[in-house]
C-alpha cells in the first residue's frame, strides 16, 4: 500500500519540481530497498511489510530531529531547516500520530493487558505497543510514559 503511494510522490514531485520532496522520497526509497535487500536471507521474497515500512519512517523522522538539535547547537539554522523539511514530507506517508493523552491510555492499557507489575517488565509493555501501535506512536515518549507508570 505504501510503495505505490511513495512513488506516486516521487512522480507527482518530479512534475512539479519539488525539489526537496524528490531529494526525500528518493530517500526513503533508497533506504526501504536496502531494507528489503536485507530482508531477502530471512525468506521475505515481496519486500518488507507496510508496518516495517512506517517504522522505518518513525526511526528517519527520529534521526532528523535529533540533526534538528545538532545543527541548532552549532548554529546551522538553515540546515536545521532542511531537516525539517524532510520530516514534513516523511510525515505525510505516516497516519497521525497519537498526542499525550492518547500514548497514555494506550500505555495503560498495555500494561493492564501484559499484567506488567514493575519496571522489569517494561519491554514486555513496549512490545505489546508496537505489536499493536506501530507507526501510530513515538516510541521514545511511549518509553517515557512506561517507565514513569510501572515506577522507574
Amino acid at each position: 500500500m505504501l510503495r505505490p503511494q511513495l512513488n506516486d510522490a516521487l512522480k507527482a514531485a518530479m512534475l512539479g519540481k519539488d525539489a526537496r520532496t524528490v531529494s526525500t522520497v528518493r530517500l526513503i526509497l533508497a533506504a526501504l530497498k536496502d531494507r528489503d535487500i536485507a530482508a531477502r536471507p530471512k525468506g521475505v521474497a515481496d519486500g518488507v511489510s507496510d508496518d516495517e515500512i512506517r517504522q522505518m519512517l518513525q526511526s528517519m523522522i527520529k534521526q532528523r530531529r535529533e540533526s534538528i538539535a545538532m545543527y541548532e547547537q552549532g548554529n546551522r539554522p538553515e540546515l536545521a531547516k532542511q531537516e525539517a523539511d524532510e520530516i514534513t514530507v516523511i510525515e505525510r506517508f505516516l497516519p497521525r500520530q497519537m498526542d499525550e493523552a492518547e500514548t497514555a491510555a494506550a500505555v495503560k492499557a498495555a500494561i493492564a493487558a501484559t499484567g506488567a507489575g514493575g519496571i522489569k517488565d517494561m519491554g514486555k509493555v513496549m512490545a505489546a505497543l508496537k505489536g499493536s501501535h506501530a507507526g501510530t506512536m513515538d516510541f521514545a515518549k511511549a518509553g517515557a510514559v512506561v517507565k514513569k507508570e510501572l515506577g522507574g
